[in-house]
């Protein structure tokens, strides 16, 4: 048998080479096609991701309307329905005081005693020149009347005459300078009682006895406060936007920081009908009875106004706004999810949202918080729809 020459390719040796060829063409043939669809792949996820960039991703919100009404919040200022600071209308030294801080006073009734010395020397003064006025007076006219019966008879010159009555009318006028004097004096006098002027309570004593009081209305010159607390007065500043619907009736409720858990009914009984030129408030007064002397007058009170609502209007948040040149407007969404803006009129400005009179529907779908840069058509992806 011969022997296989050497240089005689095995064909078993060629087969498994021809395999491992196919194989590796296989392969390669593979991760060239799966390199290619891998660049197509990353090309059409750049493609689809550029395409979304331009996609602006936006929360949305509907216009509301305010059917029920809304509580407007404020502070409130307590004052007593009638108070005042009583001061002494004479110049004197305390004698005595009778009520001092919480005493319950009536009108009329005595609060303290002032020695008034020297008024009491210009009243003894002018009660003398009254009475040598009225003896002069009293000379004058009966020397007029004398003259008179001289005249008839042509005894003395007519301008005679006329001397002596106008002495005695001027006499009379002496007489009654000199009684309306007296009169002061004893109204004077009269101020040596200081007494209350209305029903109440003394809030504040600010003398004591051997105090110097100088008549009038000076710093530090207040004798007495007084004041009625059986009725309260609550002032409240209502802002200009609230002011159209705040009026005499607008019901309200009271909140004390004495009563946390009870709430107080009240109404507005009349408002200044006129806004303040330097804070654009309008005074509001509320009464509130307070006869068991529950409240004090000078405390804090949280105001909670009731305000009714208006269907006529829509009510959209602040930061949907976008001011332009053209105007207010805000960025709705059509039907095809492209921005289309619209100019607005603006209502009242509540804060955190506004009222819109016009420019917008009920209906219509308004981007927050839109960029500086949208326009009309730009394509939009809601992810969230605020309520």
């Amino acid at each position: 048998m011969a022997e296989p020459s050497p240089h005689t390719p095995d064909p078993e040796l060629r087969r498994k080479l021809h395999r491992y060829g196919l194989i590796l063409l296989v392969v390669a043939i593979v991760l060239a096609i799966w390199g290619e669809v891998s660049r197509v792949l990353a090309r059409e996820s750049l493609r689809k991701d550029s395409a979304d960039a331009t996609v602006l991703t936006v929360t949305t919100v509907s216009p509301t309307h305010n059917e029920k009404g809304e509580e407007l919040v404020l502070p409130g200022s307590v004052q007593a329905f009638i108070e005042a600071p009583i001061y002494a209308r004479t110049s004197g030294y305390v004698k005595a005081w009778y009520t001092d801080i919480g005493a319950h006073v009536h009108k009329g009734e005595l609060m303290a005693d002032i020695q008034t010395p020297e008024v009491d020397q210009q009243l003894a003064q002018a009660q003398a020149d009254l009475s040598t006025a009225k003896a002069n007076q009293a000379l004058a006219q009966s020397t007029n009347e004398r003259w008179k019966v001289l005249l008839a008879s042509e005894s003395v010159s007519k301008q005679d005459a006329e001397e002596k009555a106008g002495d005695a009318a001027a006499k009379k006028a002496a007489v009654e300078s000199a009684g309306a004097n007296v009169a002061r004096l004893r109204d004077l006098e009269s101020f040596k009682r200081v007494v209350a002027p209305f029903d109440g309570i003394v809030t504040a004593r600010n003398t004591d006895v051997g105090a110097l009081i100088n008549a009038g209305q000076v710093n530090g010159s207040e004798l007495f406060h007084v004041a009625d607390m059986q009725k309260l007065r609550i002032y409240v500043q209502v802002p200009e936007a609230y002011a159209g619907e705040t009026r005499s009736g607008t019901d309200a409720e009271l909140h004390f920081a004495e009563q946390p858990r009870e709430a107080v009914p009240a109404k507005a009984v009349r408002t200044a009908n006129a806004l303040d030129p330097i804070t654009r408030t309008l005074q509001v007064e509320l009464q509130l009875d307070n006869s068991h002397y529950q409240l004090f007058p000078g405390s804090y009170a949280e105001v909670h106004f009731k305000l009714p609502g208006n269907a006529q209007t829509l009510r959209i948040p602040s930061n949907t706004v976008i001011f332009r040149s053209a105007g207010l407007q805000v960025a709705t969404i059509d039907a095809n999810k492209r921005v289309k803006l619209k100019n607005i009129v603006q209502g009242r400005d509540l804060g955190a949202t506004i009222e819109v009179l016009s420019g917008i529907d009920v209906s219509d779908v308004i981007v927050l918080n839109p960029p500086d840069s949208i326009v009309d058509g730009t394509p939009i992806r809601i992810v969230q729809k605020s309520t």
